[in-house]
């Protein structure tokens, strides 16, 4: 694990009064940054402040306060150190706080929402993550659209409860379940993708629901928090021609418990003998190797074809249609919470929080 970093955390109340109470959590990322009128360059804003970017936030009917990670952290820097800090953040307001608004940077804010699905167990408020592709601090920003409608569905209530009480992604007009999106864009503001799922919501003149697809959890469920991560595990993405000695370089790895294959179409990869042989006798040591397509949208179908057949036979787990990055949080998640190789493999085929089909 990473050495834990030395936050602090500057909390801000920004508006009082209301019944509904949501708090804004800025953990970093292109969002939150400005120019420096000396250098030119984008430095973080003191979030204390950010009603002066986003005046539209004092006409809120809800009571809005902040809390900012000190220091504010890159995303490309986000790992399991950080998305514990976010869980207990939850954790500690739960009761004071009818929803949450994460604002992330956007390169690995799938890998968060994906991370705190399945950390935050019964999960009964809603969790928004949301960013932007230029900085809050820039006239043409995408960033205060953004914002502004991931409080307005963090405090959405149907029925005196939370309209969708999942962890999401908000971006460009769209909420997505957190765990089914992923990023398909470093330059349009429609970043974000949820290939194999429908939008929970979508934004134009009307914001419209579709409750029929949101996630409930049981009445009366207390709140799980799982902060227990092991992130002794690999991604190899196959290509054509790839070779022996990176494959056993990867399998051999000092510690490694768990392997990601991005395998070709719906679950397929090379027959070569070495190939099935060198992931057999990885499986028989005890680790675990996880199939997903490398494709944008669709499903691993182990056994639809004979590329996949024999893979299935020597005990490799199908991912079905799970993202990359919710193959990889829920496998450092399950390897974190279970000793069991059996515990770790059953629960990689079942739902957790809706991250498969």
């Amino acid at each position: 694990m990473p050495t834990q970093p030395d936050f602090s955390i500057s909390k801000e109340k920004m508006k009082n009064n209301k019944d509904i109470s949501i708090l804004i959590i800025y953990t970093g990322g292109t969002i939150g940054m400005v120019h420096d009128p000396v250098t030119g360059s984008l430095v973080p804003i003191d979030f204390r402040h950010i009603s002066d970017h986003v005046p539209e936030l004092k006409k809120f009917g809800y009571d809005l306060h902040s809390i900012s990670f000190d220091p504010v952290q890159d995303s490309s820097n986000i790992d399991p150190v950080v998305w514990v800090k976010m869980a207990e953040i939850i954790e500690e307001g739960y009761k004071d706080f009818d929803g949450f608004v994460i604002l992330h940077g956007t390169d690995t804010m799938a890998y968060t929402a994906s991370a705190l699905s399945f950390m935050l167990e019964n999960l009964a408020r809603p969790v928004i993550l949301t960013g932007s592709q230029l900085p809050i601090g820039l006239l043409r920003t995408d960033g205060r659209e953004n914002l502004i409608t991931a409080i307005e569905i963090a405090a959405a209530q149907l029925n005196g409860m939370a309209e969708v009480p999942e962890v999401c992604i908000f971006f460009d007009n769209k909420l997505t379940r957190g765990n089914r999106t992923t990023k398909m864009s470093a330059e349009h503001f429609d970043a974000f993708y949820s290939p194999n799922y429908p939008p929970l919501a979508e934004v134009g003149l009307h914001l419209k629901y579709t409750n029929n697809l949101i996630s409930y959890p049981a009445k009366d469920q207390k709140l799980i928090v799982h902060k227990a991560f092991d992130n002794n595990v690999a991604v190899l993405k196959l290509f054509p021609g790839i070779n022996r000695k990176l494959f056993q370089a990867v399998l051999n790895t000092e510690g490694l418990r768990g392997l990601i294959i991005e395998t070709f179409g719906s679950g397929n990869a090379p027959t070569y003998q070495w190939f099935l042989d060198d992931l057999t006798d990885y499986i028989n040591k005890g680790g675990i190797i996880l199939n997903v397509t490398q494709c944008h949208g669709g499903s691993v179908e182990m056994g639809l074809y004979e590329t996949s057949r024999q893979m299935l036979s020597a005990g490799v787990v199908s991912g079905k249609d799970l993202t990359s990055e919710a193959s990889v949080t829920k496998l450092m998640h399950l390897l974190g919470r279970y000793t069991s190789r059996e515990e770790v493999v059953k629960s990689l085929n079942r739902s957790l929080s809706g991250e498969i089909s």
